[in-house]
């Protein structure tokens, strides 16, 4: 089997938590979702009938991410014009009725991130896979919000085996789902000089937008592995371990 592996990364990044409101934090990296709606910005997938989720959140698609550059978040205020009602028509240049509100939001600061992309369909590998080797796209791509524009490098392709658990931690590059850690005291392997954070994402949108499926993940924010006990990874020919989300 074969999965396509690329870079991308920007100056700012945001990808909101669900459970934030009125100050949006921000996940550490896009989930599956984001991924999926990337992918779909990369091919052209429709954006009214939220096709990119048909296309690249189902059964036959996997993804998975690895952290390439720490991640450092910072914080500052954004400037946000109301665009319902009859608010339109207020001449904005009119301070006192201009309809703008202050929300203090929450980025991802330099990041870059790479991506592993497997699909099924040979239709849809070869589409990505042609985007990706000659880095043209059918919508710009970007990290979270239509503001941050991302840039993007092919870096190969690659064979890879399934691997399922064989009683011995592993070291993986990629973000780890609670759920495909093996059910032990010693699941994740505590390293000096590492660090382990947790955050729960999304893993399974449905054409609707609708998640069907949020998860506890398991990532070293600095970009290093994580040694750890799994159920199924994926080892490339580069040796690189990573698990599919």
């Amino acid at each position: 089997m074969k999965l396509l592996v690329f870079d991308l990364w920007g100056d700012l990044a945001h990808f909101k938590k669900f459970y934030t409101t009125t100050s949006p934090l921000s996940l550490s990296f896009p989930a599956p979702p984001t991924i999926a709606g990337i992918l779909g910005a990369l091919v052209g997938t429709e954006k009214n009938t939220n096709d990119y989720l048909r296309k690249f959140m189902n059964e036959f698609c996997r993804l998975s991410i690895q952290i390439i550059t720490p991640i450092k978040k910072i914080r500052f205020g954004v400037n946000l014009v109301e665009t319902k009602g009859s608010n339109l028509k207020r001449p904005m240049s009119d301070k006192n009725l201009a309809p703008r509100t202050l929300i203090r939001t929450e980025f991802v600061r330099f990041p870059r991130y790479r991506i592993y992309f497997f699909h099924k369909d040979d239709k849809t590998y070869n589409q990505v896979k042609e985007k990706l080797i000659e880095h043209r796209t059918f919508f710009t791509l970007s990290l979270g919000l239509s503001e941050l524009i991302a840039n993007f490098k092919f870096v190969g392709e690659f064979d890879f085996d399934e691997i399922t658990f064989r009683n011995e931690a592993v070291d993986i590059a990629s973000p780890i789902l609670v759920s495909n850690l093996v059910d032990s005291s010693d699941s994740v392997v505590i390293e000096q000089g590492k660090k382990y954070l947790k955050e729960k994402i999304p893993v399974i949108m449905n054409p609707e937008r609708i998640v069907t499926f949020y998860d506890d993940v398991i990532f070293e924010p600095e970009g290093r592995t994580i040694k750890a006990k799994v159920k199924k990874y994926q080892l490339l020919e580069n040796n690189t371990a990573i698990c599919f989300f």
